[in-house]
Order: structure tokens, then C-alpha cells, then sequence
């Protein structure tokens, strides 16, 4: 009697599917979770043995190259990523797609350095870097910006097929190699170029090794092929002016600290900063997992909207939790910065509180774009607009907690935009082919 209960239970399509999303999570997150940690070591490593004002141009540094990186995409990614779930079990369409996508990125790499490049320069001689801390910073980034463009790109093949073993024994290996690089340089040269270097290095044979295995799903030895980049450039019309602006408001505390406030704000502003990158393997985790399913989803609207709610609420309770912990031990966490950073005990809450909706947002904003959907930028950058004009207007922003209040109203308003979007796309749906715009 048991053993066929047990037969009845294994064999149940239910229990199969429950299994895999076990085995999934649970291999992911445990990767997440020590690559996550490695990459805070390496965090603190830096926080500690910067001076703030050292930190503060390292601050500048990395801010700038998140900025580079999002030009630089301009919604390319996103269009490869809904490209490739229409073909993605055709290792030979598939490898079109990423072809094309790749031949996009370089040219869109060139733009974004002629752009922000001379931003950055500025901002290090407003912050009295030297000339030649200046430019050694600037040249430090190159590695870790043309890595990251291809690296994005690279990993679309594999998430498609979902082999995730091989994408996390290579972030594992790929943050050893970085917390090994830091703790040999950063010690004897405690300088900003230094630590940035030391991250985008080991990327390079990061990149090195995902291009064998995406190899295995997607040929790359196709070439870019016109319709398909005529089909991408459709959604990079659409997300780049929403990227534009994204460079802007999503750094919204770093470039008014930077402009308006003083070399030690940006530098405390960055040490938070960094605490919250300890929540992106949750972004990891999502865009791992569940993002290529929901791409890969049928044009069904009950579906879709089922997905959708049960992905809403999972990040609500995640966020109370988040910032439920914050809140409790933030005496705790601050002793990790060291002394140079205590006392900022509201500043850490209200920070976990952006992230957890900077979280919210980005998925939301993934899920829909995934669909080949995309908010007409008439419409998006208005009302961000408006959302930063009635921060500034309303809330005080020449102190730290100042400008986080005001980011946390933006988010709140990014939320809610992009939450009201993909319903309106989804109740819209009606079971076609290919999913409809407006």
C-alpha cells in the first residue's frame, strides 16, 4: 500500500514540477548566497581600507560605470532576451539573435563612453581628485564596462535552457578570483583605481567561460542578421529614452550628494550603497529563474495575470522582511562599515526601504519588457519627471535622509507605473500569436 502511494506521489506531473523548482532555488540561492557574501568581503574590504575621500571617488567610479553600462544596452538585452524566446530551442536561430545582439552592443559601447566619460571627469575634479587619479580611474573602468556588456549577453543562451550549474560555478569561481585579486593589491595600494580594477579583471575570464557554455545552445559563429536587429532596435527606441533617464534618477542620492553636498556624503552615501548590493542576489535569483519562464509563458491572460500577482506578492513579503531586519539590527550592520560610518541608523532603513522598491520596480519592468511590451516613453519619462520636480518641492534634500526620503517617494511612483502597465497589458492580452503593443 505504501509503495504505491509513493509510486502515485513520484509519478504525479505536480510533484515532478515541485521537485525541480526545489532543485532550482535551492542550487541557485545557495551560489547566490556565497557569491553574495564574497562580494561583500570584498565591500567592506574596500570601505575599510579607503580613506572617505578615496571612497567617495571609488563611489563616483562605480555609479558612473552603472551608468555606462545602462547606455550602452539601451534596452538591447531586453531584446535579445524576447527574441530569443521565440527561438531559443533552435541553436542556430538562437545564436543569430545573440550575433546581432552583440554587434549592437559594441556600437552602442562606443556612445555611451563618448558620453560619459567627460561627466566623470568632471565630477573628480569638482570632488579635487588629480589629474592623474582622474584618468587612472577612468581607464580602470574599461575592463569592467566592455565586460559587463558582453557578459549580460552572454548568459541569455543557458537562462533560456535554464542550465543554471554551469552560470553559477562560473559566478562563484569569477568572485574568488575577485576577492583574491583585492586582498593581494588593495592592502598595499589603497587606492580607488586599485579596487576597481581588481573587480573587472577576473571578468574577462568570466566572459571567457561563458562563451563555452552558451556555445552549447547558441552558434555563434552566425552573423547579425537585419530583421532581427530591425525587431530589437523596435524595443531599444522604446527603452532607451526610459534608460536615458533611468541613468539619472536611478542615481538620483549620488548625484545630488555629489553636486550639492560634500566628499564625505558621497562617501557614506556609497558605503550604504554597498550594504544593499548584499539584496542583489535576489535580482539574480529572479532573473535566473523566473524571468525566462514568464518570457517563455503562452499568450494566455489568466495565466499571465496568475503569474504576475503570485510574483507581486512574493516581493512584498520578501520587502517587509528586508526592511523588518534593517530596522531591528541596525546597530549591527553599521559596525561592519566601521567607525567612519556609525550613527547613520535612519539613513540604513530608509535605504533598505529604496531597495526593497528599486527591487520591485526592476522586476516589474523585466516582466513586462520580457512580453515585448513597453511603455511609450511619452508616458514613462513625464511622470518620473514629476516624481523627482514633487521630491525636490516637497522634501528638503540638502541632508542625506533628506534625499532618500525624496528617492523613496520616486520608487513609490516607478512602482506603482509599472505595476498599473503590465495589468492593463495583460487584461489586454487576447491569446494571440505574438504579444500586442500599445
Amino acid at each position: 500500500m505504501r509503495v504505491k502511494v509513493f509510486n502515485q506521489l513520484f509519478s504525479n506531473p505536480k510533484y515532478t514540477k515541485t521537485l525541480e523548482w526545489v532543485k532550482l532555488v535551492t542550487m541557485t540561492g545557495f551560489a547566490q548566497v556565497l557569491v553574495q557574501a564574497i562580494s561583500l568581503v570584498c565591500g567592506i574590504l574596500v570601505i575599510r581600507l579607503l580613506e572617505p575621500e578615496e571612497y567617495a571617488l571609488y563611489t563616483l567610479g562605480n555609479t558612473m560605470l552603472g551608468t555606462m553600462t545602462v547606455l550602452a544596452d539601451g534596452g538591447i538585452s531586453t531584446g535579445v532576451m524576447s527574441q530569443g524566446g521565440k527561438v531559443w530551442q533552435d541553436r542556430v536561430k538562437l545564436g543569430t539573435v545573440m550575433a546581432t545582439g552583440m554587434d549592437l552592443r559594441r556600437k552602442f559601447a562606443v556612445g555611451s563612453l563618448l558620453v560619459s566619460v567627460p561627466v566623470l571627469l568632471y565630477l573628480m575634479r569638482h570632488h579635487n581628485a588629480s589629474w592623474l587619479m582622474s584618468v587612472l580611474i577612468i581607464l580602470s573602468l574599461i575592463p569592467s564596462f566592455f565586460m559587463a556588456l558582453s557578459g549580460t549577453l552572454l548568459q541569455i543562451a543557458p537562462k533560456l535552457r535554464q542550465d543554471i550549474a554551469p552560470l553559477q560555478k562560473n559566478a562563484v569561481v569569477l568572485n574568488v578570483g575577485r576577492l583574491v585579486l583585492l586582498s593581494l593589491t588593495i592592502f598595499i595600494f589603497p587606492w580607488a583605481f586599485v579596487a576597481i580594477l581588481a573587480a573587472g579583471l577576473p571578468q574577462i575570464w568570466g566572459n571567457f567561460n561563458l562563451r563555452k557554455i552558451s556555445s552549447g545552445y547558441a552558434d555563434w559563429h552566425q552573423k547579425p542578421d537585419p530583421q532581427i536587429r530591425k525587431d530589437i532596435m523596435k524595443m531599444v527606441k522604446r527603452l532607451l529614452p526610459m534608460g536615458i533617464y533611468t541613468c539619472l534618477s536611478g542615481q538620483i542620492t549620488i548625484w545630488l550628494i555629489s553636486i550639492f553636498g560634500t566628499t564625505r556624503g558621497v562617501a557614506q552615501m556609497g558605503a550604504l550603497d554597498r550594504l544593499s548590493t548584499a539584496l542583489s542576489f535576489i535580482t539574480i535569483l529572479f532573473s535566473t529563474l523566473i524571468l525566462p519562464r514568464f518570457s517563455r509563458l503562452p499568450n494566455n491572460s489568466g495565466l499571465l495575470l496568475r503569474r504576475f500577482l503570485q510574483i507581486q506578492a512574493g516581493l512584498l513579503a520578501m520587502s517587509v522582511c528586508i526592511v523588518l531586519a534593517v530596522w531591528l539590527f541596525s546597530s549591527q550592520i553599521l559596525m561592519v562599515l566601521g567607525p567612519n560610518y556609525a550613527g547613520l541608523t535612519k539613513e540604513i532603513v530608509l535605504r533598505s526601504f529604496i531597495s526593497c522598491l528599486g527591487i520591485t520596480s526592476a522586476f516589474t519592468f523585466s516582466l513586462f519588457t520580457s512580453r515585448s511590451w513597453a511603455i511609450n516613453p511619452i508616458i514613462s519619462i513625464p511622470v518620473s519627471i514629476a516624481s523627482i520636480v514633487l521630491g525636490v518641492t516637497l522634501i528638503d534634500v540638502s541632508t542625506l535622509s533628506g534625499v532618500l526620503t525624496m528617492n523613496i517617494l520616486i520608487q513609490l511612483i516607478q512602482v506603482v507605473m509599472n505595476i498599473t502597465y503590465t495589468l492593463i497589458k495583460i487584461r489586454r492580452t487576447n491569446n494571440s500569436t505574438l504579444p500586442t503593443e500599445i
